[in-house]
């Protein structure tokens, strides 16, 4: 069926993102919200907007029962669930088919097979995906954990089988160390994800962070190419690129067919994204995860080949096959993402919501910033602290690199601390520029060569 009406059950600029997309497609949108985000502008750009409970994430964002009655309430056809929340929840997927509505993403069960790491890391084995040397499964106890990590040697990760996005991850150095934290690490998992089991992986020095977007119809798969995404704080991604430099074209091929084996070894429908660990010494590239959504960084995928991403979910949702094969994909020149948070650098990028009272977006060729801002906008507390991201092209990535440092000059966002400082730092650092760094240098460079006075200005030391 066509897709008619879509209600979005998330918030922030993947809202806007959601919202500017339907509406493209001539789509009615209704946007649920908290109380705390009555004034959003999700809220004011959607055709219906729809109060779903409290600022808490668990009695709005988080409420199934809750989006779903909304979404009966509104009479949608679909429900997108962006990123984060609930989008990959698989019991939510079921609930909004169960009400006759179409969840735009794969389905429950994949969503659950997908999203236990170590049934993926399985399922990747069977496509002949390479996997990081670690357990086979999850680990039962201690003295599992041991023979492993006596097998594959120090240091070792220990991981929650039920996370993702760089949480439930800790790396010890010895057994001692492992004896530790493995009760800790299984607390931790059963808090965060309800799920305390793990498994465990070898650490990789210098790895890079590279991750491949797929789509599928659940009959024909396709890859947009890969994305670099080494520049981490807390394993947790600050700048995107598209495509990754110095990765060599044999590998880029390898590693983008087997995330399409991947798609098609489930029959996977819709968005989502194979991320790989790759190690340059021994140009071998490594499976981690699969993300069964749309992720924060498809803009620069976007930018590089053309395809709008989100316009195409609603489209394979509603019953279309796909309408691209792989020959029609190309990439062309470079593009990188900066994500703006409202963060204090000064302060070790303590969240610093506020009201924004000046907000001035840069203009022109090859710039696009996806954001929820507007002058008087009060960012609330409640929520991650992201607030747009500023997305760059050019026809290389020197020419890119030059022209995201103007356009993080231009961009003003007054009333709140933000990380626009640590974005124009990177961007005029040599190894940045040289693409010599990996997912431990972010770290070691804030220690060293980055120093900031307020927040609003920042220099390379």
């Amino acid at each position: 069926m066509t897709i008619r009406s879509v209600l979005v059950a998330n918030r922030g600029e993947i809202a806007v993102r959601i919202i500017k997309a339907a509406k493209a497609l001539g789509i009615r949108t209704v946007q649920v919200h908290s109380a705390a985000d009555s004034e959003m502008l999700a809220v004011k750009l959607a055709d219906e907007a729809i109060n779903i409970g409290s600022p808490a994430p668990k009695k709005s964002y988080l409420n199934i029962e809750a989006i779903v009655s909304a979404a009966r309430l509104a009479g949608v056809d679909a429900v997108h669930p962006g990123y984060g929340f609930l989008s990959e929840n698989g019991d939510f997927a079921d609930a909004v088919e169960a009400a006759g509505m179409i969840f735009i993403g794969p389905s429950g069960e994949a969503i659950r097979l997908l999203g236990d790491k170590v049934a993926a890391r399985a399922i990747a084995a069977r496509a002949g995906v390479p996997t990081v040397p670690g357990s086979d499964g999850r680990v039962a106890d201690i003295g599992a954990a041991e023979v492993v990590a006596e097998r594959t040697g120090f240091p070792v990760m220990i991981k929650a089988a039920a996370g993702g996005g760089g949480r439930g991850i800790r790396i010890v150095q010895s057994l001692a160390e492992l004896r530790e934290q493995f009760p800790l690490a299984s607390a931790e998992a059963a808090a965060a994800f309800g799920d305390g089991g793990l498994y465990m992986e070898k650490v990789i020095p210098r790895a890079r962070h590279i991750e491949v977007q797929i789509f599928g119809d659940g009959q024909n798969y396709v890859h947009c190419f890969e994305r670099e995404c080494s520049l981490q704080r807390r394993r947790q991604k600050v700048w995107e690129e598209a495509q990754a430099f110095l990765l060599p074209d044999n590998v880029r091929q390898r590693l983008c067919a087997s995330a399409v084996a991947l798609a098609a070894e489930v029959g996977y429908r819709g968005a989502g994204t194979v991320e790989y660990l790759y190690d340059e010494d021994g140009r071998q590239f490594y499976f981690i995860e699969v993300n069964t959504r749309i992720q924060v960084e498809h803009p620069v995928t976007e930018m590089t080949t053309g395809i709008d991403l989100v316009q195409e979910m609603f489209k394979v949702a509603g019953g279309a096959a796909l309408s691209l094969s792989q020959s029609d994909i190309r990439v062309h020149g470079h593009a990188i993402e900066c994500r703006i948070n409202a963060e204090d650098p000064a302060k070790s990028f303590l969240p610093a919501p506020g009201t924004v009272t000046r907000l001035s977006i840069p203009e022109g060729d090859g710039i696009r910033f996806d954001t929820m801002l507007y002058a008087g906008y009060t960012v609330p507390p409640f929520y991650d602290s992201l607030l747009g991201k500023l997305i760059v092209w050019a026809e290389d990535r020197n020419a890119c690199l030059d022209r995201l440092a103007a356009a993080l000059s231009k961009l003003t966002i007054e009333g709140l601390p933000t990380t626009i400082p640590l974005h124009l730092a990177l961007a005029r650092d040599p190894s940045v520029r040289k693409g010599t760094f990996h997912t431990r240098f972010l770290e070691s460079w804030l220690e060293t060569d980055f120093s900031t006075v307020d927040g609003t200005s920042a220099e390379v030391a």
